[in-house]
């Protein structure tokens, strides 16, 4: 519990010291916002700022902090450096300074961003790979919920109905209709539960295994013979939400549409990430003793925990819910695993609709404008769905390129920030660093990831190094390019 609680207490250290200097350093000002300037009742939308930050949070948040940090605390203790360093210096800042640039430039989306700062060709790749990665998501989180529904009463199929309708509604009313009025209630339910769970961990006071002693892969050395993935690059992959997420960067700028003043960005969307990071600290904690705790909380009894580091997030999320948390946490189960991927699938597909019309300049406040755009992202859902539903593995498929996918879009924002860093006479290092560091990651794991090369590590670890040299050279060679352009 010292290495959680050390970690904690980072987080909060990063918000006050990092986060201030972050913010100090873009240099928010009195400017009028989109939100004010370009009202139009429907996505610009002036909201409270504590309902922003609600909505900021459950739209980066979903269930990502919970799985991921459920999945990756089976790497041991050093998921807390990922989780902490990871959030302070790469996701909270990704998150912050997409946000505040999405402001800066009358609520653009990010393939906008990318286009001004990378060029018109990184913008058209963007937008295609972003509007896709916005389906996959939207489709990844319907079969789930539509399936723990079906335990409960009623045909699959008929939920996964039932949840499209849904996705339809939201995603063409105004962001204050649904999203406004429920979004604050989950968001509210996630961090209830978290709080609830921290409370029960400091009363139980487990024995878990300390970073300082516990520093390697634990899941190689408990199952060597199923537990296969290393810890670069896997952890990296493996827990987004919590570090740092691609995903945010599609949705910071649905609330920088909704913030009256540009010095509420960093504990809007600062804080959310921090917040965030928060709340998978805590389950990857819960996981820790799940996995590692002496003695472990006796869940022999769990479907599949004869598999032992198979067992599934859910499974883990609804067990210690009930078990902890009595009825309460049944039902604030019951929110995180059905509701939040839900919650995060409508904003998915709310940002693809706001981004595709920005690239046709569609005005979006009739309706039928909207349906020309929302008809065809859902006929491509649902086609997805279909193929998903009729391959044995066809979820675990489009999760496992929607885990790459979100990551390699973190990257092109990371570098995107740096650019716009660059021409401003900012520090840009505060984005660099990490921008590097994600370069390598996903490139690394694209080499060696069998569903893509699958090279031997040999081979895909020296490629990897390779594609951070070639990183840094072209960095070098366009700061010096830059440099000559402005003197």
């Amino acid at each position: 519990m010292i290495t959680f609680s050390l970690s904690f207490v980072a987080l909060i250290l990063g918000y006050l010291f990092y986060g201030r200097f972050v913010a100090h350093m873009f240099g928010p000002d009195d400017r009028v916002t989109p939100a004010v300037a370009k009202a139009d009742g429907l996505d610009y939308i002036v909201l409270p700022n504590w309902k922003v930050f609600m909505i900021q949070f459950l739209n980066i948040a979903g269930t990502g902090p919970i799985f991921g940090a459920i999945m990756g605390a089976k790497f041991g203790p050093v998921a807390y450096l990922w989780i902490v360093f990871g959030c302070i210096f790469a996701g909270a800042t990704h998150d912050y300074l997409c946000g505040m640039l999405s402001m800066r430039h009358g609520g653009a989306s990010l393939p906008e961003l990318v286009g001004a700062y990378l060029g018109k060709t990184s913008k058209s790749i963007m937008l295609v790979f972003t509007v896709l990665l916005l389906i996959m998501v939207g489709t990844v989180f319907v079969y789930s919920p539509a399936e723990i529904l079906h335990s409960i009463g009623g045909e699959t199929m008929m939920w996964v109905g039932i949840i499209f309708v849904y996705y339809i509604i939201a995603t063409m009313l105004p962001i204050d209709k649904i999203i406004g009025k429920i979004y604050p209630l989950f968001a509210f339910s996630l961090l209830f539960m978290a709080a609830a769970l921290m409370i029960v961990l400091f009363v139980k006071m487990p024995h878990l295994p300390e970073l300082w002693t516990n520093f390697y892969n634990m899941g190689k050395e408990a199952q060597p013979e199923k537990w296969t993935d290393a810890i670069f690059p896997a952890l990296f992959i493996t827990i987004a939400c919590g570090a740092i997420s691609g995903f945010h960067a599609t949705q910071s700028p649905l609330m920088a549409r909704c913030v009256k003043s540009e010095k509420m960005g960093r504990p809007i969307f600062y804080g959310a990430m921090i917040t965030e990071g928060m709340v998978a600290l805590i389950w990857a904690t819960v996981s820790m003793w799940f996995f590692y705790g002496d003695p472990t909380p006796g869940y022999e009894l769990i479907s599949g925990a004869e598999k032992g580091f198979y067992t599934s997030a859910p499974a883990v999320v609804n067990l210690v819910c009930n078990d902890w948390l009595g009825v309460a946490g049944a039902i604030l189960a019951m929110l995180g695993v059905v509701a939040a991927p839900i919650t995060s699938g409508d904003t998915a597909f709310r940002s693809g609709r706001l981004i595709v019309s920005e690239w046709l300049k569609m005005d979006q406040r009739p309706i039928a404008k909207r349906l020309v755009i929302c008809i065809p992202m859902f006929g491509v859902s649902i086609a997805m769905l279909i193929w998903q539903i009729e391959n044995p593995d066809g979820f675990n498929t489009i999760w496992q390129y929607f885990g790459w996918s979100n990551q390699a879009l973190s990257v092109f924002t990371l570098w995107t920030m740096t650019v716009y860093l660059v021409r401003n006479n900012k520090c840009y290092w505060v984005t660099l660093i990490p921008a590097l560091f994600m370069t390598t990651v996903c490139s690394t794991f694209l080499f060696v990831s069998k569903q893509a090369f699958g090279l031997p590590s040999e081979v895909a670890y020296p490629m990897g190094i390779a594609c951070f040299l070639i990183a840094c050279v072209w960095f070098v060679l366009w700061y010096r390019k830059e440099a000559i352009r402005n003197s």
